[in-house]
């Protein structure tokens, strides 16, 4: 996998928000607080990206556990050799795939929502950073 490399981190803010003269403004304060902004977002994509990347990943094991087992419950199922117990190994393996199909979904949207959580967490904890930024640099130009 390669990594992402965000194309912002090399940007010299500092200067570039310098050149925007505006009384009561630390530009090197607002430049540091979109540094951080930028940060949050890149890392909370990248959390994403690998959560979607594990979703996809334990879908094919599952898609690969389910072929496996499918095979053998059909080749159990065939090998039977009265038709009463065909269609009871039959209505078995019915029952089996739902349950086991109701479990995969259950543990796929768990990882989904937990993935979010973290990639939502980051970006709630910059919002908290910077309204705290905010009021601090109020309270300073205030003085």
């Amino acid at each position: 996998m390669t990594e992402f490399k965000n194309p912002f981190v090399d940007m010299d803010l500092t200067k570039m928000m310098g050149e925007f003269k505006m009384p009561g403004v630390d530009p090197e304060a607002l430049a540091a607080a979109q540094k951080k902004n930028i940060e949050a977002l890149t890392s909370a994509n990248q959390l994403a990206v690998e959560g979607l990347q594990a979703v996809a990943r334990r879908q094919m094991e599952i898609f690969q556990q389910t072929m496996t087992e499918a095979t053998k419950q059909v080749q159990d199922m065939m090998s039977a050799e009265e038709p009463q117990t065909k269609a009871a190994k039959q209505a078995e393996i019915v029952k089996l795939a739902y349950e086991k199909a109701l479990s995969n979904m259950r543990e796929l949207a768990d990882m989904v929502r937990h993935s979010n959580t973290e990639a939502i967490s980051v970006v709630n904890n910059r919002v908290t950073e910077s309204l705290d930024e905010l009021r601090e640099a109020l309270d300073k130009s205030g003085k």
